[in-house]
C-alpha cells in the first residue's frame, strides 16, 4: 500500500526535477542523432538502445512530444526545432489514421503541445502556424470520433484497433483529441450531413468505459472490487450487448493490468479538469454538468483508491495485480517495489501515468472545495520515487530516461537481461514521455508558473 509523505511539496522536488531534465536533454539528443525515421517509431529499449516493434504506430508522438516538453523545461530552442520540424515532416499521416484509437497519444503530444506553447506565448505568435496546429487537431479529433461503435441510446465507444467489438481502457486518454477539437469548434459530419458533437461522443465514450471497464464493488461479478479495471470490454456488435471483460496486456480479464488502471486514473482526472472548465451551456441537450462531474469524480477516485491500495509503499506497482509470481514475493505491498526480483516485473510507466492522475485529481477536487490532499501527496510521493535511482537513468549510454518499464508481458516483448528471469532495466517511449510530463507539471508549480493543462483556457 502506498505510503504518502504528507509533508512533501513541489519546491522540495526542485533538485530532482532539474536533474530529470538535465539527463533528459542528452537522451533526446542521442536518440535523435541515431534514429532513422525509416525504422518507424521507437517503442522500447533493448540493452539500453531504443528499438521499434510493429503492432500499431502509437509512440511516435511521445518521441517528438518529449522534445517539446524538454524545450518548455529548458528553453533550448534546438530541441524545440527538433520536435517541431519532425512533427511537420512525420505526423501528417497520424492525423487521418482511421485504424487506431491512439490520436490523443500521437497528436495531442505533438500538435497539441505546439498549440499550447503558442497560446501560452512561450512561442512567438504566428497566425499561420497557429491555424495549422488548430486545423491538425480538428482533423484528428473528428477522425478519432468517427471510429465509433453505437450501443443503446446514449452509449457507444471509440473502438480499439482490435475492431468494433473492442473497448480499451487506454482510449480514455485519447479523449484529449476530441476535447481539443470540440474547443476549437469542430464537429464530425456524418451521413446526410448530420452534425455530430465531439463533446457528446467524448461523454458517451467515458460513460461506457466507466460502466463496463471500471468496477465499483456493487456485485457485478465474483471479482467486483471497487476501482478494479478491465483492460478490454467485448461487445456483440450485432445487438450491442456486453459479452465479457478481456485483457490484451494484463494477466487475465479478472485481474488489473496496472497501466490500464493508470490510464483510467489519469484520463478521468484530466477530463474532469477539462469538463469543469466548460460553461453549463456547453452541456445543453447532453447531460447535466453536475451529473457529469460527479460521475467523473466517482470513477477517478475509485481508480485512485485502488491504485494506492494495490501498489508498493513507494508508489511503483507490479505490472498486474494478479500476476501469479506475486505469491512468491511475500508481503510485497508492505515494502518498496523490487524491480530486480526474480518473479514479476514492476511497471514504472504505470507509476508515472498514475502519479499525474493523482496530482490532477487532487487539484480539481481542491478547486471544487473538496478535501483532496491525500491524492496530491500520493502523486508527489510517487514522483519522488521515480525521479531517483533505480528508476531514473543516469547512464549516458542508456537511451531511456525512466527504467523498469514493461510493454507486453504476456507476449514476451520485454527484454530479459542475461542471467535474469524477468524484464527489468529497460525503458519505453510512453514511460519516458509521461515522466517528463509529470516532471513539467510539478516543475511549473514549484517555480510558481501556470498550471499545466492540455486544453485551452
Amino acid at each position: 500500500m502506498l505510503r504518502s509523505d504528507p509533508s512533501l511539496t513541489a519546491p522540495a522536488l526542485l533538485p530532482a526535477l532539474r536533474r530529470v531534465f538535465h539527463l533528459s536533454a542528452e537522451k533526446i539528443a542521442r536518440l535523435h542523432r541515431r534514429w532513422d525515421a525509416a525504422w518507424g517509431a521507437p517503442v522500447v529499449t533493448v540493452r539500453g538502445a531504443y528499438t521499434s516493434r510493429s503492432w500499431t504506430e502509437w509512440t511516435q508522438g511521445f518521441q517528438l512530444g518529449s522534445a517539446l516538453l524538454q524545450f518548455e523545461a529548458s528553453g533550448d530552442e534546438t530541441v524545440l526545432e527538433m520536435g517541431r520540424t519532425a512533427t511537420v515532416e512525420r505526423m501528417a499521416s497520424r492525423l487521418t489514421h482511421t485504424g487506431v484509437h491512439d490520436h490523443g497519444f500521437n497528436n495531442v503530444s505533438t500538435y497539441g503541445n505546439l498549440l499550447r506553447l503558442m497560446r501560452e506565448r512561450r512561442l512567438p505568435e504566428d497566425p499561420w502556424q497557429l491555424h495549422f496546429y488548430e486545423l491538425a487537431l480538428k482533423v484528428s479529433g473528428a477522425v478519432q470520433a468517427a471510429r465509433w461503435t453505437a450501443l443503446a441510446p446514449g452509449q457507444g465507444f471509440i473502438y480499439s484497433f482490435n475492431g468494433p467489438h473492442s473497448l480499451f481502457a487506454d482510449t480514455i486518454r485519447s479523449l484529449r483529441s476530441l476535447a481539443l477539437a470540440h474547443q476549437l469548434g469542430q464537429v464530425l459530419m456524418g451521413e446526410g450531413d448530420r452534425s455530430i458533437s465531439l463533446l457528446e461522443r467524448l461523454l458517451e465514450h467515458a460513460e461506457t468505459t466507466a460502466r463496463f471497464n471500471v468496477y465499483f464493488g456493487t456485485g457485478r461479478d465474483a471479482y467486483d472490487v471497487r476501482g478494479r479495471v478491465a483492460h478490454e470490454s467485448i461487445f456483440n456488435v450485432s445487438d450491442g450487448a456486453y459479452r465479457c471483460p478481456s485483457s490484451q496486456q494484463g494477466f487475465s480479464p479478472f485481474t488489473t493490468w496496472t497501466r490500464g488502471l493508470a490510464w483510467i486514473l489519469c484520463g478521468y482526472a484530466e477530463q474532469l479538469e477539462f469538463l469543469s472548465s466548460l460553461p453549463e451551456a456547453a452541456f445543453a441537450g447532453l447531460w447535466e454538468k453536475g451529473d457529469v462531474l460527479r460521475r467523473f469524480r466517482e470513477v477517478a477516485a475509485a481508480a485512485a483508491d485502488f491504485f494506492m491500495a494495490h501498489t508498493s509503499t513507494d508508489g511503483v506497482p507490479y505490472w498486474d495485480t494478479g500476476a501469479p509470481g506475486l505469491t512468491r514475493l511475500g508481503d510485497y505491498l508492505e515494502r518498496p517495489a523490487e524491480p530486480f526480483n526474480e518473479h514479476e516485473p514492476v511497471d514504472s510507466s504505470a507509476a508515472a501515468i498514475a502519479a499525474q492522475g493523482l496530482i490532477r485529481l487532487g487539484h480539481v477536487l481542491a478547486a471544487a472545495g473538496e478535501g483532496a490532499g491525500t491524492y496530491r501527496q500520493a502523486g508527489l510521493t510517487v514522483a519522488r520515487t521515480l525521479f531517483a535511482e533505480p528508476y531514473l537513468s543516469a547512464d549516458p549510454d542508456h537511451e531511456g530516461l525512466l527504467l523498469h518499464s514493461v510493454y507486453h508481458r504476456p507476449n514476451g516483448w520485454d527484454h530479459v537481461p542475461s542471467g535474469r528471469r524477468i524484464p527489468c532495466g529497460e525503458s519505453s517511449m510512453w514511460g519516458d514521455y509521461h515522466a517528463r510530463e509529470l516532471a513539467l507539471l510539478i516543475l511549473r508549480e514549484a517555480e510558481g508558473g501556470a498550471y499545466l493543462k492540455f486544453f485551452i483556457g
